[in-house]
């Protein structure tokens, strides 16, 4: 490991969490140069929801390099970019009822918000966008407007702009309806929230710890940019390509968003890829004016391509991954049993599921312990108190028992040890 510290910046975070050389990957599964076996709940932070190296997806990507195909084409028309656009639309937009335009944009999801904003902000004449509490949308300047922890926004040197935050459904508690608070704040001429160009939401937070908005909240922010004249944007790039259970995290709650951003999982293969999604009439864009060298990424229409075909003709996956999302919930709620002071609750949506144990400490015993099992499995949230499990949507059921278990194991023995150590405090003989 010692080049990694001697030459790499210290901006590197993962490999601080999982101090190991990762050397080849299959599936759901991550082997290091020692050849030593881990089973992936991280999922490159939802970028994989079809698992490492999926053989179809390999086959069509080799045949593809094998043949010359065009691998860096900027923005030009290509057959990889043809047939991603027609499969697209055959498998996504077509069955759903959705009209929209497809922005390639530069290859990172926080390249697609910016371009999102941008469509916001040139579309209406207005500049704000209101963005939540607990919102992460990237770390670029404008994106990082949007993105609320501070330990993200300290970084950027200068103040951030041009974003209200405004707090997310169940911040102030389940009783307080919060877009009942943005109406009245978009009504009253004194609450001094001018009105803004967007909303921008994730229907699940991610980064922000597996916060679940309801559909009924969800359907009154789309209800107040309708009738306010705001465009109605989600973020779908860690919870797009299924993995809340169907392709898109906002089908449930029968949403018809303006703007959708995706990217992580979109190329199916962990290559990078983003796309903007926006209503015909809010393509207005003069041709060049959001570029990017790499907005033709070829390699990954030839395997986005693949994996719409694999798994979003029908709605069998769609089937699978609700089936062992309840598989990880029931598992996760009997792991907060576990604790009997009762500071675990349960959360989450589809396959992504997770478990907030109250404080950033106990979080991070949990998960280094289970990695010591060789489980790979990150925090999330404000202070990182909630493990956040994001397997790979084709795990294999016996696989996924065996993740949870080490992942039990690891909450059941950080769990003791907290007991322990709270009773030593409290003075109890024999703890």
């Amino acid at each position: 490991m010692s080049i990694f510290t001697e030459l790499e910046s210290n901006v590197r975070s993962y490999c601080r969490s999982f101090p190991v050389v990762f050397n080849t990957a299959e599936g759901a599964r991550l082997y290091d140069e020692e050849g030593l076996e881990y089973l992936d709940f991280l999922a490159g932070a939802g970028t994989l929801n079809y698992g490492h190296n999926h053989p179809r997806l390999k086959k069509a990507l080799l045949e593809y390099i094998g043949r010359d195909g065009l691998v860096h084409g900027l923005d030009m028309a290509t057959t990889a970019k043809r047939d991603f656009l027609k499969t697209f639309r055959e498998t996504v937009l077509e069955p759903r009822g959705l009209d929209f335009k497809v922005q390639f944009t530069g290859p990172t999801g926080a390249n697609a918000v910016e371009a999102a904003m941008k469509v916001a902000r040139n579309n209406t004449g207005r500049t704000q966008i209101v963005a939540f509490t607990n919102g992460f949308h990237g770390v670029t300047m404008g994106a990082l407007g949007a993105t609320a922890n501070q330990h993200y926004r300290e970084a950027a040197g200068i103040p951030t702009a041009g974003v209200t935050f405004l707090p997310y459904d169940g911040y102030l508690g389940s009783e307080v309806d919060t877009a009942t608070y943005l109406e009245k704040a978009l009504d009253d001429g004194s609450s001094g929230l001018d009105h803004p160009a967007a909303i921008l939401v994730e229907t699940v937070q991610g980064e922000g710890g597996i916060n679940v908005a309801t559909a009924e909240w969800l359907q009154s922010l789309q209800a107040l940019c309708r009738k306010y004249g705001l465009l109605f944007m989600i973020d779908d790039i860690q919870m797009g390509c299924g993995r809340t259970g169907r392709f898109f995290s906002f089908e449930e709650a029968g949403l018809d968003p303006d703007v959708v951003t995706l990217s992580k999982s979109l190329s199916g293969y962990g290559l990078p890829f983003a796309v903007v999604l926006l209503k015909p009439g809010l393509d207005t864009w003069k041709p060049g004016e959001h570029n990017g060298t790499f907005r033709g990424h070829n390699l990954a229409f030839v395997t986005a391509t693949e994996a719409l075909d694999e798994f979003w003709r029908d709605d069998a996956f769609s089937k699978e991954i609700q089936r062992k999302g309840e598989i990880m919930r029931e598992r996760l709620e009997a792991m907060a049993a576990l604790d009997d002071r009762g500071r675990i609750s349960v959360r989450g949506r589809g396959m992504v599921q997770a478990i907030d144990v109250s404080t950033g400490d106990l979080a991070g015993r949990i998960t280094r312990d289970a990695f010591r099992r060789h489980l790979v499995i990150e925090t999330s949230g404000d202070q990182g108190q909630v493990v956040k499990c994001l397997p790979p949507l084709t795990i294999t059921e016996d696989e996924l028992r065996e993740g949870l278990d080490r992942l039990e194991a690891s909450v059941r023995t950080a769990v003791t040890d907290d007991a322990r150590q709270h009773l030593l405090r409290a003075g109890v003989r024999g703890a």
